[in-house]
């Protein structure tokens, strides 16, 4: 299947961050400039939770600013708006229809099959969602957002954004391995095992497995050019 050999594309490329600098500072860049707390809550209130109305957003953080680590109670609450805001269901519903369906005698035909499958799908980007960003986080303490460049070249921007996958900060700001995302959609993926009866084998465990970390890497390279791309949109050419 395609979409099984792009994924497996994505994860390598992520896996080749670890012999590749996640991002250079380009002289370009403005000097970081010291904000206060009240200032960085304002920066934080003034980004876009949903890029083009529809991509949850709402764990991307200026990655050029200094960093300031977030109380355990804002991990959970950027999963748990991750985990239940609308589009959260429209990607469900998006998944439920790309990839294939199971035989009738597991999930039925015709609208019964999409309607299990959704209910499925749903659960599984929930779960996901609150172990990644939240549960884990908060436990290994690990910083859940994505650390936007914003600036630089786009092999930089297009590395870092995947990197991220497999290099996180952690409460201290040092890079580490990223356990929250790894062990976290492999619980989750335990967790689906109990209630969907196509995950009875290694393979198609580990294909679901693949599936998830691939939609995590893509969303965070939709979350580093969504905003370029939304500049460039003809509506934003607008005179003020």
């Amino acid at each position: 299947m395609f979409y099984k050999g792009f994924l497996n594309v994505l994860v390598i490329m992520a896996l080749l961050v670890f012999v590749a600098p996640l991002r250079a500072q380009s002289p370009e860049e403005e000097p970081a400039v010291e904000k206060t707390a009240a200032e960085l809550k304002t920066d934080a209130a003034k980004a876009d939770k949903r890029l083009f109305g529809v991509v949850p957003n709402y764990r991307t953080t200026d990655g050029t600013l200094p960093f300031s680590p977030i109380s355990k109670r804002q991990k959970l609450s950027i999963a748990t708006h991750d985990s239940f805001d609308w589009p959260t269901y429209a990607t469900a519903g998006f998944m439920t229809a790309v990839t294939p369906g199971s035989s009738s005698r597991e999930y039925g035909t015709g609208l019964k099959s999409f309607a299990n499958r959704y209910a499925r799908w749903s659960a599984d980007q929930i779960i996901g969602n609150m172990l990644t960003e939240g549960f884990l986080p908060v436990a290994l303490h690990q910083d859940p957002r994505f650390f936007r460049a914003g600036t630089g070249k786009f092999s930089s921007r297009f590395f870092g954004a995947i990197g991220q996958i497999v290099i996180a900060k952690n409460d201290s700001g040092h890079r580490t391995f990223n356990t929250s995302e790894f062990l976290g959609n492999a619980m989750a993926t335990g967790i689906s095992n109990s209630y969907s009866p196509n995950l009875n084998s290694w393979s198609q465990r580990s294909e679901k497995f693949m599936l998830m970390i691939g939609s995590d890497t893509f969303s965070n390279v939709v979350k580093e050019f969504g905003p370029d791309i939304r500049q460039h949109l003809p509506h934003r050419h607008k005179n003020s």
